[in-house]
C-alpha cells in the first residue's frame, strides 16, 4: 500500500496525520519524516484516524521515535488510533509505554 503523511504545525507542537499504511514498504519514510521534528525538538502528536493498517515494522519505528523523543525531552503521543491498530498496541503491552489520548 501507500503512505500519505499530513502535517499541522503549530509552535513547538506538529501533530502528524498518516494516510493508509505504516509497513516494512513505507516505515523508512515515516521515521524519517518524524525524525526531522524531533531534531527541532516539537512535541508530536500522531493521530490515526487515517491510519488504516500498521505491521510490526510500524510498531518498532514508533518505538524507536519515542526513545528518541525521550533522549530529546520531547513528547510523543498517539491519538484516534483505530480498533485494529490500537489492539496490536495493546496485545503487545504497548500501552503501558505510549501516551495514548482517547
Amino acid at each position: 500500500m501507500s503512505l500519505i503523511i499530513e502535517k499541522e504545525i503549530d509552535h513547538q507542537k506538529v501533530r502528524i496525520i498518516p494516510i493508509g499504511d505504516i509497513d516494512i514498504v513505507t516505515s523508512k519514510e515515516f521515521k524519517e519524516e518524524i525524525l526531522k521534528f524531533i531534531e527541532e525538538e516539537k512535541e508530536i502528536l500522531i493521530d490515526g484516524q487515517k491510519l488504516d493498517y500498521m505491521d510490526s515494522t510500524g510498531l518498532g519505528v514508533l518505538i524507536s521515535l519515542l526513545k528518541k523523543t525521550r533522549e530529546n525531552n520531547s513528547k510523543l503521543y498517539l491519538s484516534n488510533l483505530k480498533p485494529n491498530i490500537y489492539k496490536l498496541f495493546d496485545i503487545t503491552g504497548l500501552t503501558d509505554v505510549f501516551e495514548i489520548l482517547r
